[in-house]
């Protein structure tokens, strides 16, 4: 009986594969483990390494694992997952998968991406509210630059259209956090008052929505179903500066909610001065309630959100991990993010455990940052072209002169231009003590003071990195 279950786990694996890219199957299915089916619950059981890839998985792929299990176990056929959360203890938990939700169901099943008509305002319980349900107030970590915005969010998704924060309009710039906030406050509201109409709608996607209504001359009723909503959540509507035509249809849908005590929430990358293109009488109904501005995370802040986040998720990363992703993901949350997801995965794929030298090079790929700091693996890269030699060469245990010479230069340059402390340096130039790296950086000094030729190597790497 096991081998037919798994063999019908192995259909599953073989549909999954079949939508969605090699490198997806492999990061977050591959790892996937089945243990049992249980015929009377109708329960798969299934093994994953940790709390983050189930949470990826119940974020992004719960409605394909859904469809494969109905399609391979039966309709009806429920996710079980047991997750590892201390692999030294061999601990594990497990938890229920959740089923697809409305709130959760792909943009394509839900006509509330398509053109509104009459029909869909007189059946509330068909709106998909486009919010994501993992943006939470509880996962919106506080911090100086945003305590204001986010307190006055939860009065607004407490009291939605009953406060003067009537509209609120919250910007700043890009990856602070504004489309976390938003969705935040029509979660909460949501939660607080089910039976009210929310919805979240990019700026985009209202244009989008608007224009069709025109090509099918259905624009009252696109302008009669918005009118219907009770909590309107708006992002990034600078995208409507120069779009005459939408900016005059949002007017009249926004008198009409204003007027009868409907909430209003915009998010905008600047404030409504800021906003050319746009028609004074539409600017001074966006600054008649309250205009919060979020600004960049600090470091401290930063540091705040990864530690949230490796809680949220079980992750282990190491304290000078996380101090050196805050002080170069630019003040950017996204950035965050988008630097640990891929730690995670590339500490997955190939097994590895997330060090500084992960980091450096996930930072150097993801994150464009201006004066960006130099890396280890940055001034490796210089000095072994300088000198002609290969950093397995460096690494090695070899005493010969060229290779002393290129490690501890490295170790020098390493030393003057990162904030590393000797035993990191020394662990990742040849998995060498700090002790090494001490004497290295005596050496190259005491060198300098007599070898005019010498300092002029140093200079020339040093330009080459554009230092002086």
């Amino acid at each position: 009986m096991r081998k037919r279950h798994e063999a019908l786990w192995d259909d599953c694996l073989n549909l999954i594969k079949n939508n969605v890219t090699e490198q997806q199957f492999k990061t977050w299915f591959a790892p996937i483990v089945f243990e049992s089916f249980s015929e009377d619950t109708k329960t798969v059981l299934v093994q994953v390494p940790s709390p983050y890839v189930y949470e990826y998985l119940e974020q992004y792929y719960v409605g394909l694992l859904s469809k494969v299990l109905n399609r391979c176990f039966g309709v009806h056929t429920k996710l079980t997952y047991r997750i590892v959360t201390d692999r030294t203890h061999k601990l594990t938990q497990v938890i229920e998968g959740e089923q697809p939700s409305e709130i959760e169901a792909p943009p394509t099943m839900t006509r509330a991406n398509q053109t509104p008509t009459p029909l869909d305002a007189a059946t509330p319980q068909d709106l998909n509210a486009q919010l994501d349900i993992h943006k939470t107030f509880s996962t919106f970590i506080e911090g100086d630059s945003n305590k204001l915005p986010r307190t006055v969010g939860i009065s607004v998704a407490e009291h939605p259209g009953k406060t003067t924060f009537n509209p609120f309009f919250v910007f700043g710039p890009s990856g602070c956090g504004k489309t976390h906030l938003i969705n935040a406050i029509g979660v909460r509201c949501k939660e607080l008052y089910p039976q009210k109409r929310v919805l979240y709608v990019s700026a985009r996607l209202f244009q989008v929505q608007f224009t069709d209504a025109v090509r099918q001359n259905t624009t009252n009723d696109f302008i009669n179903f918005y009118q219907t909503i009770d909590v309107l959540i708006v992002d990034d509507i600078q995208e409507w500066a120069n779009s005459p035509k939408t900016l005059d249809t949002f007017f009249h849908i926004f008198n009409h909610l204003f007027r009868n005590g409907r909430q209003i929430i915009l998010a905008s990358d600047r404030p409504p001065v800021d906003l050319q293109g746009m028609k004074d009488r539409l600017l001074t109904r966006f600054s008649c309630g309250l205009i919060a501005e979020l600004e960049k995370p600090n470091t401290q802040l930063c540091i705040d959100i990864l530690n949230a986040k490796c809680r949220r998720d079980g992750l282990k990363i190491p304290a000078d991990v996380i101090q050196f992703i805050a002080e170069t993901a630019n003040g950017s949350v996204r950035d965050l993010e988008g630097v640990v997801n891929s730690l995670m995965a590339y500490s997955i794929v190939y097994n590895t455990g997330i060090d500084m030298r992960l980091a450096e090079r996930i930072i150097k790929r993801a994150v464009k940052v201006d004066n960006k700091p130099l890396t280890v693996d940055d001034i490796l890269e210089k000095v072994c072209g300088h000198y002609n030699v290969s950093q397995q060469q460096v690494f090695s245990r070899s005493r010969k002169r060229d290779f002393v010479i290129v490690r501890q230069v490295s170790m020098y340059l390493a030393q003057k231009y990162t904030k590393m402390p000797a035993s990191r340096i020394g662990q990742l130039i040849g998995n060498r003590d700090h002790s090494t790296v001490i004497h290295s950086c005596s050496a190259v000094e005491q060198r300098l003071k007599v070898d005019k030729a010498f300092v002029e190597e140093i200079n020339s790497i040093e330009t080459s990195f554009r230092l002086k």
